[in-house]
């Protein structure tokens, strides 16, 4: 897939050019420019939805002044050429080069891009994507009687790909307000309005294809799918319900071509609402945060922890020094609800986490060895962290150590650590469990394991020695388990594999 961007245009700087996601080209969405209004509400909030027969003119009409068109420009430094040889003083050949290079050199460029955005306050603050004005040296939103206004930048959160503009006026703008994009349904009719190719105030019909679209651009993906038609100039613009409600920005679309192939997406109000107001409120995101890094609950992980049913978000490791770090969490434990609200699956805590207040005492439960406990927290800030550098932060370590063992069906052979296994695998000294010498084909091979790889814990119980390996092994078989959970180092990173053990079970 494609995302392209408004700076994927020919004309715009290469260093405004960047991918979203694999191999996904962004695209930037409609911008359209609306006029003055005297309006102590928003205007779309008295409109009735059309009956079924009519068409949406009304309904634009009235939403059509609150688009506006962005254009940023960035200034590009001239590209320095290569090193002029040095020549003896009033040598000939000094003359020639340096013209040749004057000649050579590039000046510096202005170089401009195309957007989207729309108002969200009388005053002046106006919602694009991040993508349509990173890096502008100047940024001018043109209304829609073409009045073009300065503007600067409140805040922006390229984790959503979201910012906020403001422009100064002399008369209250019409604007319009965010809807609840989680009533949205697959199949409910919406607008798209923008600037396509600096067509600006162009419009599009669609409706919503699906929910929930994860298109790896970003840690809180919740895209909708829209087959209404955006092109390259709408990134930034807004898609309406049928009660002139924002309900999405139009953010990416995929496309084999760089053209609307009708599969387009857009950030949901639910998720951009919140951080909008942020980023008037403080210029910036402030983000919850768990300390604790996560993975996916699959079926195998599942049965392994007696789960009935593959839910919720596998603690990896906790952050040191983060909210979590010190509390009753740890790693093998599943999150299965937080702050009140299930988590289904793993790609949900984040956004989840994210939306709670910094600094707010929320109730985790999690699944630990086959029942439920709550386990009490206050959420520190996301950016904060990121700025400490803990986001960084490895993962933790075990216990100390010279025997081998094989579990020969699932293919691992198995030794403990020592000094010399740990310089042949280039383990630090942190580490302790039971290291991986070889594997050969079998469940493990087929898991990912690998020569090298600590294996730390087997079902929650920390293991020294293969034999403690096997012994767990063993109690999972009596238990009548096809598989164990290992929580295994890979090159620093901790992750927990479920191991199929079904194939001993047969040969018993």
């Amino acid at each position: 897939m494609n995302l392209m961007t408004p700076s994927e245009d020919p004309h715009t700087p290469r260093t405004l050019r960047r991918v979203l996601g694999a191999g996904l080209m962004v695209a930037v969405l409609i911008g359209a420019s609306p006029g003055f209004a005297q309006s102590e509400a928003p205007i779309n909030s008295d409109i009735v939805p059309p009956a079924h027969h009519a068409g949406f003119a009304d309904l634009v009409e009235t939403l059509l002044p609150a688009v506006v068109n962005i254009s940023s420009t960035q200034t590009i430094a001239g590209v320095s050429g290569p090193e002029v040889p040095q020549f003896p003083p009033g040598s000939p050949f000094e003359d020639f080069f340096d013209d040749f290079m004057d000649r050579q050199a590039p000046a510096e460029r202005r170089a401009t891009s195309l957007g989207s955005g729309f108002i969200i306050s009388p005053d002046g603050n106006i919602v694009t994507n991040n993508h349509v004005v990173d890096g502008a040296d100047e940024i001018t939103v043109i209304l829609q009687d073409d009045t073009e206004l300065p503007a600067t930048v409140v805040g922006v959160d390229p984790r959503t790909d979201l910012a906020v503009l403001h422009v100064d006026t002399d008369e209250p703008l019409p604007y319009v307000a965010f809807g609840d994009s989680d009533a949205m349904r697959v199949g409910d009719w919406v607008l798209a309005i923008g600037n396509p190719f600096g067509l600006g105030g162009s419009v599009t019909a669609g409706i919503i294809s699906a929910r929930a679209r994860d298109i790896h651009a970003g840690p809180y993906d919740d895209f909708l799918q829209t087959d209404a038609s955006i092109n390259r100039g709408n990134s930034g613009g807004p898609m309406f319900n049928t009660a002139g409600e924002v309900i999405g920005i139009n953010t990416a679309i995929f496309s084999p071509t760089g053209r609307s192939v009708g599969v387009g997406f857009a950030i949901p109000s639910s998720l951009a609402d919140p951080v909008v107001s942020q980023l008037i409120e403080y210029g910036r995101t402030r983000r919850g945060w768990l300390g604790v890094r996560i993975q996916t609950v699959t079926d195998e992980i599942a049965e392994s922890l007696g789960m009935p049913e593959a839910t919720g978000a596998l603690i990896s490791s906790i952050t040191a020094g983060g909210p979590s770090d010190g509390s009753a969490l740890q790693p093998g434990d599943v999150i299965v609800t937080f702050n009140g609200e299930p988590i289904e699956t793993m790609r949900e805590l984040p956004r989840v986490v994210a939306d709670t207040p910094v600094g707010a005492s929320v109730d985790v439960e999690v699944w630990r060895q086959g029942e439920l406990i709550t386990v009490p927290i206050e959420l520190g800030e996301l950016e904060e962290a990121e700025l400490a550098g803990l986001l960084d932060d490895s993962t933790p370590s075990v216990t100390p150590p010279t025997d081998t063992g094989e579990i020969d069906e699932l293919g691992l052979r198995l030794a403990e650590l020592d000094d010399s296994l740990r310089s042949r695998f280039g383990l630090s000294s942190s580490v302790e469990g039971v290291v991986i010498t070889q594997v050969a084909s079998g469940s493990a091979a087929e898991q990912g394991l690998a020569p090298g790889d600590v294996i730390l814990e087997v079902n929650q119980h920390h293991v020294d020695t293969p034999d403690d390996v096997s012994a767990q092994v063993d109690d999972a078989l009596s238990a009548g388990r096809n598989s164990v959970l290992l929580m295994v180092d890979s090159s620093g990173q901790v992750s927990f594999v479920a191991l199929d053990i079904s194939s001993l079970r047969a040969g018993n």
